[in-house]
């Protein structure tokens, strides 16, 4: 057990929370867990962590980290029935972490709710998915009161191995978060489309994507979605549905700062198409549930093109130990 360390409480054991909290406790710290499902907690309970019963039972940890879906889930897993800091200014962690992606005003409005009660609240979004966390390539972005973050960034270290960014007072980190994944929209539709453009024109998904990870255009991102787009894997990282609403939080923050974002608005129009395509399928949600890395399959079909998996795989660049 790692000596002289705060007492640590996570929220939040999906995709994301689970491997994340994981890295804490290969870190030698003390972390309590909650989750809505306890039975997806379990698993950690043998690598050493305590589980809970309710958010409330964290109250008497000294940092609380949350990774949830929503800006309401936050709101009911802090201040709900039963919530973390539903006792008002009784006890309860001095610093809150929010790992989530949610907008400024939610953000705001819970900021200003904990400060009332005497915590302080950093938002601490992250860029990647469960494989990179497992393959110490997640990375994040920090705002808020400095001092806090000074406490808590060995536990954000943990976890976010490829680095931390702390950006200032605030919701800026938040802003952050929400232009990398509007990026992340214009960048994978974009992707989709030329590939989709060599495929027709008679080259192979693989040797495409070979080259262009080897140009001065290849990527993390594009290394590790190339395996996907070859071989139809679209295994959950992220929907597109919650891309979905990510670019509209991109665009409603470029309409409060009159900041044009032309290409933003027709990726997202061209994204929209997939939720459309999901009604010929013969469950549209379980279409909807599949990683976004999908919208190659859309564009095809919008092309004209019915995809196979092409049976070669590809490194992502995410194996873990060499595997």
């Amino acid at each position: 057990m790692a000596q002289n360390t705060h007492r640590i409480g996570w929220i939040g054991m999906g995709r994301m929370g689970t491997p994340m909290a994981e890295w804490l406790l290969k870190s030698g710290y003390d972390v309590s867990l909650w989750n809505r499902t306890k039975s997806k907690a379990e698993p950690l309970e043998k690598k050493g962590a305590k589980l809970v019963d309710a958010p409330s039972d964290l109250a008497g940890v000294d940092i609380i980290f949350t990774m949830v879906s929503t800006g309401k889930d936050l709101k009911q897993v802090y201040f709900g029935e039963n919530g973390v800091a539903s006792k008002g200014k009784g006890k309860m962690p001095k610093i809150f972490v929010d790992c989530s992606s949610i907008g400024v005003e939610d953000s705001q409005a819970i900021r200003d709710q904990l400060g009332e009660m005497g915590a302080q609240f950093l938002a601490v979004p992250v860029s990647g998915n469960g494989k990179c966390v497992k393959a110490s390539k997640l990375s994040a972005v920090a705002s808020g009161p400095k001092a806090a973050y000074d406490i808590a960034k060995p536990y954000i270290d943990a976890f976010a191995r490829a680095g931390t960014s702390y950006v200032g007072e605030g919701e800026l980190a938040r802003i952050c978060k929400i232009a990398h994944n509007v990026m992340l929209g214009v960048v994978i539709q974009n992707l989709a489309e030329i590939t989709i453009l060599a495929q027709k024109h008679g080259v192979p998904r693989h040797a495409f994507l070979e080259f262009m990870n080897n140009s001065v255009m290849g990527s993390t991102f594009t290394r590790y979605k190339s395996n996907s787009l070859v071989n139809l894997d679209w295994t959950t990282t992220f929907t597109t549905e919650l891309l979905l609403k990510d670019l509209d939080l991109g665009l409603g923050a470029g309409r409060k700062h009159h900041v044009p974002m032309p290409v933003t608005v027709a990726a997202r129009e061209a994204i929209q198409n997939h939720v459309g395509a999901a009604s010929l399928k013969a469950d549209p949600k379980a279409y909807l549930e599949e990683d976004f890395a999908a919208l190659l399959e859309t564009h095809a079909l919008l092309s004209g093109l019915k995809l196979k998996s092409e049976g070669v795989p590809v490194p992502t660049g995410l194996e873990v130990d060499g595997h």
